[in-house]
């Protein structure tokens, strides 16, 4: 029978190698910052003045205050310089396209109307037909730009 309380034995380590840098960096920096610490406050210590420690009470003369007060003057600006802008403007002529002569022949509105078809607004606008509203003769979606049932509205 096998001893219950004894320990397996353990596996043999591999070699030790050199802790990587950043390692080292871990250990060796806080060590040098207490060290540096434990040194300014034995160095503080040292002196022939810390070994009182009474405080010596001082009193507060009352000093005269001076006070200058200076009023100056300011120089009035000067007026800006006039600017003169000169615009351009070319002027641009609207014919108005007249109706073409009656042929004498008599038809029903919706019959005429029927075969109306405007390309653009300057075309609508030019027979008189602007604004166009949705269900009349000539009315076209592409005419309509914000979708609201009237055709070439501005």
């Amino acid at each position: 029978m096998t001893n219950p309380y004894t320990t397996a034995p353990m596996p043999p380590q591999p070699p030790l190698r050199p802790a990587p840098k950043w390692a080292r960096k871990r250990y060796v920096l806080p060590a040098l910052a207490l060290a540096f610490f434990i040194g300014i406050g034995a160095g503080g210590a040292s002196g022939d003045d810390s070994k009182t420690t009474e405080a010596k009470p001082t009193s507060a003369s009352p000093q005269p205050t001076v006070t200058v007060t200076t009023t100056a003057e300011a120089p009035e600006p000067e007026p800006a310089p006039t600017v003169t802008a000169t615009k351009t403007v070319r002027v641009t002529r609207t014919v108005t396209a007249t109706p073409a002569p009656d042929t004498g022949t008599v038809a029903d509105d919706d019959s005429s109307g029927a075969d109306v078809y405007y390309g653009n607004c300057s075309e609508a606008r030019a027979a008189g037909a602007a604004p166009v509203h949705r269900g009349e003769p000539g009315y076209g979606s592409h005419l309509d730009r914000d979708n609201d049932g009237v055709g070439c509205d501005t």
